[in-house]
């Protein structure tokens, strides 16, 4: 390595001779710089002459070279990893000519034997870093003439045979071309600018320009002038619509409008759509983002759909409204508060008006939307907690809606308030494990139909509930003969209603109506007491080796049984006020009926429960392993789970009047083949009977004597459940496939490689891998052969339900529906830019193919080709897109697509 520096002047001349220097000065004279346009253009002091009496630079220029430097006529010749630096300045290449006396420096690279450039020019200043093949630059003038320029600007990439370099760091390019393509040199697509003018970080300004794909120019695509923003930072601007044509709202211009970058934090964008029939949308988003304080974004869309004509059948007009926010706290913000908000609101018919909801089958499958906002505060050194939500539900099936504004809780942590704080020497007494907590709520909300919500003060009195409950519970835990863990406990519930409600017999109509609303603050009690139990059963089973062999250790069967007792008073007693009763003549039965009901029926948190209960509960739980042998556990066994959960429960009222055995509930959970199975059912034990009214109808009843005495069965079955899903793909055949070659590859040791007498390939490298037709260096296999591995995989889903369906009088139950809904899901690579998904599904009980989507894409390097197709159904459409993949050039694409509300029967 050869260095240096020196102050250039220009009257420096050096005497140094060498042979080498007239090769260069041939190279650099047979260039396909012009020097005269060079020394017209770059030297300053011919038309300058105050400079010509300053000659000096206002730095040092620093130099170096990995093979050889040579002087010779106040010039310097750099060879191999030549550098020059000057201020920010850094110019490297191959080869660089210092020109002492002009103050200029020439720099270009060299072709190897190969053909292959290298050591090609690259410069370096305040604007950026650029590439090029050769260059001559003026260190006083700081302008130079380029050939062959590389530079990236924002997205993109620049590319110029010719160009000049001014003092402000401006380019003046001719037949440059500007392209988002990595493969810059021979890109798939670029715009070719004749001329154009590149401020660094800032903006491109071109005259006419076309684009070209696949070198194929395509002079329809002609503009006469662009602007091309290159800016790292955010810039506000216009957002250019797209536009095409629906047969049934006719044509249109979508998603134009104004995008505002206001600053770091806070951005926004208000776009547009406009159709031929009138229909219209607006939209608005952003995105916001305060470092270590709180982020989020929202999206508002406000769209009116028109179909047909006005005055015709089948015409109807839509006004739909979405709106989605999401807010997030940092959790370095603040350790005691957090706010916290997800919103999803929309109307019911938006998702199916909304174009993008044709090709997403998540989005149709989603018939319940909710959403939050939550405040919640801890208070130091406190037990006490607040949380404030506002919540909404809606269901876009049946229109319904819940609203819950606010929802306030204040809550206790347990504490032990007969715990001694300085316990010294002496065992746990009973009454310490004595604890309690409290919790506080407040809710006021409404569940309407979606048309007739209302905010008004009229319907907040009437239609919207509200109230407060106090909930105080108190317990204990004491150990009972060293396996039981004893838990008595006591709960006191308050709530605090604002109205009630009286009901009548209404003799016209022949049934029940509310009578009146009663405003005025009502306090509603209740309590129960009671003690549970529980303990765990260990069962352990060896089974027979000569049977099962000497795998299986051992199987261990985990039975929890639990029972409690609980005590309720009966709080329809009148002592209390909280219920009423009148009597009325049923037509329809023939005799006179007393109906019992409560004053808060309807309120918010419930009402105190009638009658007298003292009841039993009782549940058991189940679960199954097994203890297998295996080398891979360090233990030398580990635990295979056969049975997960399987669970029994219900529960006997001993001082009700009727009806004491609860319906007796099963569940359970396993896995079958690596794959999760759960299941249900509820049993009544109590059985039917049936009854004619005056006017003939049948009624069933349920009658007060167990299935067991009637049916000589257990219980009757009420509702069943079954549900299962399960996955594979390339990755589970792959794993078997590598256990199989670990023993092939062994097998193998030290047969030598390419000893294959049929490979003919005397052009292939054997120290390179084979290639695919897109350069791509391919997998090799233990063989010697490429690898093909095509990822894919396929996931089902089962859901089953049972529900009672017709009654069947000769087995005195109902004859059961079932309802069954499979869902599946796949992906396949091709290759490595060709992917195909496809998700389905079939009802069972509707016998047909629920919405199907088959979706294609292509990755074309700098391009994305897309098609997304729901064949048949009521969202038959279909979406074909090719587009640049850079968001700089998002508008230059081309999109085809038809929509749902083509098909005949849409609506």
């Amino acid at each position: 390595m050869i260095a240096g520096s020196c102050l250039l002047f220009s009257n420096i001349s050096l005497g140094q001779t060498n042979d080498s220097i007239s090769v260069s000065s041939d190279t650099i004279q047979n260039s396909q710089i012009n020097q005269a346009e060079l020394n017209e253009k770059n030297d300053t002091t011919a038309t300058n002459p105050e400079k010509k009496s300053n000659p000096l630079l206002e730095a040092e220029v620093t130099y170096s070279a990995q093979d050889s430097t040579f002087f010779n006529k106040g010039k310097v010749y750099l060879f191999g990893n030549a550098s020059v630096s000057y201020q920010d300045i850094q110019l490297t290449a191959h080869k660089i000519e210092l020109d002492l006396d002009n103050n200029t420096a020439f720099a270009e690279g060299t072709v190897d034997s190969a053909g292959v450039e290298q050591g090609l020019p690259v410069f370096k200043d305040r604007s950026g870093e650029y590439t090029m093949r050769r260059m001559r630059y003026n260190f006083k003038t700081e302008k130079a003439i380029i050939e062959h320029v590389v530079t990236t600007q924002g997205e993109g990439f620049v590319v110029s045979e010719r160009a000049k370099k001014n003092a402000d760091n401006t380019y003046f390019l001719k037949d440059g071309r500007y392209t988002t393509c990595s493969n810059h040199d021979h890109p798939h697509y670029y715009i070719k600018m004749t001329k154009a003018k590149v401020i660094p970080g800032k903006k491109i300004i071109t005259g006419p320009a076309y684009l070209v794909i696949e070198d194929v120019k395509i002079y329809p695509l002609m503009i006469p002038f662009a602007f091309v923003p290159t800016t790292s930072t955010y810039s506000s601007g216009f957002l250019m619509p797209s536009y095409g044509e629906e047969s049934n709202r006719g044509f249109f211009l979508r998603d134009g409008g104004y995008y505002w970058a206001a600053n770091d934090m806070f951005d926004l964008s208000i776009t547009g759509d406009i159709y031929g029939n009138k229909s219209w949308g607006l939209r608005a988003a952003s995105n916001y983002k305060k470092r270590y304080k709180y982020s989020g974004n929202f999206n508002i869309q406000r769209i009116t759909n028109i179909n047909s004509e006005n005055g015709l059948p089948d015409y109807s007009k839509t006004n739909d409204f979405s709106i989605t926010l999401s807010h997030r706290q940092d959790p370095k913000a603040n350790p005691y508060s957090t706010l916290s908000a997800s919103v999803n609101y929309s109307t019911s018919s938006f998702d199916k008006n909304n174009v993008g909801s044709i090709i997403n089958p998540e989005v149709l499958a989603q018939n319940t939307k909710r959403s939050s906002i939550s405040y919640s505060r801890q208070f130091p050194n406190s037990p006490f907690n607040m949380s404030v939500n506002a919540l909404h539900s809606q269901n876009s099936r049946d229109t319904t809606i819940s609203f819950t504004v606010p929802d306030l809780t204040l809550t206790m942590n347990r504490i032990y308030p007969l715990k001694r704080k300085n316990k010294v020497g002496s065992k746990e007494a009973w009454y310490e494990t004595i604890s309690m907590s409290y919790s506080g709520n407040f809710k006021n909300d409404i569940q309407t139909k979606e048309s007739d919500l209302s905010f008004s003060r009229k319907s907040l009195t009437d239609d919207w509930r509200n109230g407060a409950k106090h909930s105080i519970p108190v317990s204990m835990n004491l150990k009972l003969l060293k396996y039981f863990t004893l838990t008595p406990n006591f709960n006191y519930n308050e709530r605090w209603y604002f109205k009630s409600t009286n009901k009548e017999w209404d003799e016209d109509l022949q049934e029940i109506v509310y009578k009146d609303t009663i405003q005025g603050f009502n306090r509603v009690y209740d309590y129960n007491f009671g003690v549970s139990t529980s303990t765990k059963i260990y069962t352990f089973f060896r089974p027979s080796k000569v049977i099962f062999g000497d795998k299986i250790e051992a199987l261990r069967h985990v039975m929890t049984p639990s029972v409690s007792f609980s005590y309720r008073p009966d709080f329809a007693d009148e002592k209390y006020g909280y219920y009423d009763s009148f009597e009325y003549y049923d037509e329809d039965l023939g005799k006179t009926v007393v109906h019992e009901y409560s004053l808060y029926e309807n309120s918010i948190y419930g009402v105190p429960g009638s009658g007298e209960s003292g009841s039993m509960s009782f549940s058991l739980a189940n679960s199954l392993e097994m203890k297998v042998k295996s080398e891979k556990d360090s233990t030398g066994f580990k635990k295979v789970k056969i049975l997960e959960s399987l669970n029994l429960s219900s529960s006997y009222n001993f001082l009700a009047e009727e009806f004491n055995l609860s319906n007796i509930i099963l569940n359970g959970r396993t896995k079958v083949f690596g794959t999760n199975l759960s299941f249900g059912a509820n049993f009544d034990p109590y059985a039917l009977d049936t009854s004619s009214t005056t006017s003939g109808v049948l009624i069933v009843d349920r009658i007060n004597t167990f299935e067991w005495n009637s049916q000589n069965r257990l219980a009757r079955l009420q509702t069943a459940n079954l549900s299962f899903g399960f996955g594979f793909g390339s990755e589970n055949f792959k794993k078997d496939k590598d256990k199989n070659e670990e023993g092939d590859i062994n097998n193998n040791a030290g047969i030598p490689e390419n000893n294959d007498p049929f490979n003919n390939n005397n052009n292939q490298d054997p120290q390179q891998p084979p290639t695919n037709n897109n350069t791509e260096p391919l997998e090799v296999g233990q063989d010697g052969y490429a690898k093909f591995d095509i990822p894919w995989n396929v996931s089902f889903n089962y859901n089953m339900r049972l529900i009672p369906d017709e009654f069947d009088a000769a087995n005195m139950a109902y004859k059961h529906k079932l309802t069954a809904d499979i869902s599946m899901n796949g992906s396949i690579s091709l290759t490595k830019k060709w992917d195909l998904n496809l998700s389905t599904g079939y009802n069972l009980e509707e016998g047909e193919i629920s919405h199907t989507n088959l979706r294609v894409n292509r990755n074309l390097h700098c391009w994305n080709m897309s098609f997304n197709i729901s064949p048949f159904g009521l969202y038959k459409s279909f979406f074909f897109s090719i587009a640049i993949n850079s968001s700089l050039l998002r508008d230059l694409k081309y999109d085809k697509r038809s929509h749902a509300r083509d098909n005949p029967n849409w609506l």
